[in-house]
């Protein structure tokens, strides 16, 4: 177990907010966490869950106990002929475990490659991209009550999952530290390729039916070409949520703007890219003091040198304000913004 006092935040969080918190434990294995984190309860500690931090955005000091799962290890069973169970430790970094099912021919995620993050938040995010949503993949979650210590077994069903949403990021907030999450994986590859412009990029290359690897790399491309490394330019990747609005207003809104790009979600709904709404608004490439919208791809908000976690928000408030007045449309952040 690492167990550290006011420590520095910046490498665990992409956007490199400086930061701090007042104390850092990580958990090297479940029997650490089940006998720490009800003291720390029990001690009135505020408790901040994080995992790789590339979905969080720190707008100041966090004046508590930052708990963290150093948990590795991928462990299979055979469910059936056709599919195959992962249980996989919550620090197994997503992107790791997507690469070593495509070596294995284990199929379902290839579409989900490199998402940042580690597994325990593929569970709490429902990480998806591309037509594919990890919620399709999960099967149990293992987790600790945080206040009892008590080991939980949670199946899919129970987590309530939806677009970027699940009951961990509602009425579960803070409840459970998630140790293992299981996924059942295909022998057999069928590839989503309908979505954006996975076609078109498979096209460029001369691709008709892409092998397993193959999916993977474009989509690797894919990410790389419109989205910046955090290394280079901090960020977290999508900032808002795409909205789903009702029919209705979508079609009043289709006839301002015929061009509008949408996904059909059912006879009612209708998904409209936040991405396209920002750039109509005029945002794409443009800075707020030290924070600014990526000139590739306006779902994201960068760091563009030295911001704080205030000028990143304001920077949000401002663009949904934005759109809000010429859509009639509230777009949310994907980000928990601390």
């Amino acid at each position: 177990m690492t167990d550290l006092y006011n420590y520095d935040l910046t490498a665990h969080n992409t956007f490199g907010i400086n930061a701090r918190c007042k104390r850092y434990v990580a958990f090297d294995n479940v029997e650490e966490a089940q006998n720490v984190l009800p003291s720390l309860v029990a001690s009135g500690e505020q408790l901040l869950i994080l995992g790789g931090g590339s979905n969080l955005l720190l707008t100041a000091d966090y004046n508590g106990t930052v708990v963290h799962s150093s948990i590795l290890g991928v462990k299979s069973s055979d469910d059936g002929a056709d599919h195959v169970l992962l249980r996989s430790g919550s620090g197994v970094v997503w992107d790791e475990l997507v690469a070593q099912c495509v070596a294995e021919n284990l199929h379902g995620a290839e579409n989900l490659s490199l998402i940042p993050g580690e597994v325990g938040a593929s569970a709490v995010q429902n990480i998806g991209a591309y037509g594919a949503e990890v919620k399709d993949l999960i099967t149990e979650i293992e987790a600790i009550e945080i206040k009892t210590g008590h080991l939980v077994y949670i199946t899919n069903a129970q987590c309530e999952y939806a677009y970027r949403q699940s009951r961990f990021k509602r009425d579960w907030k803070d409840r459970f530290f998630i140790t293992h999450v299981t996924y059942r994986f295909s022998r057999n590859f069928v590839p989503h390729l309908d979505y954006g412009n996975i076609r078109g990029a498979l096209a460029e290359k001369g691709i008709a039916t892409p092998t397993p690897s193959e999916l993977r790399q474009i989509i690797i491309d894919i990410r790389n070409e419109k989205l910046p490394d955090p290394k280079v330019e901090g960020n977290a990747g999508s900032f808002f949520m795409n909205p789903i609005v009702e029919r209705g207003q979508f079609e009043a809104l289709q006839k301002l703007y015929p061009n509008m790009p949408h996904y059909i979600i059912d006879n009612e709904h209708v998904k409209i890219p936040a991405g396209w709404m920002i750039e109509q608004c005029g945002w794409k490439g443009k800075t707020l003091g030290r924070a600014g919208v990526h000139h590739k791809q306006a779902l994201v908000l960068v760091n563009k040198g030295g911001a704080d976690g205030k000028e990143v928000l304001a920077l949000c408030q401002q663009i949904q304000l934005d759109v809000q007045a010429k859509f009639g449309i509230t777009i949310h952040p994907e980000v928990n913004i601390r």
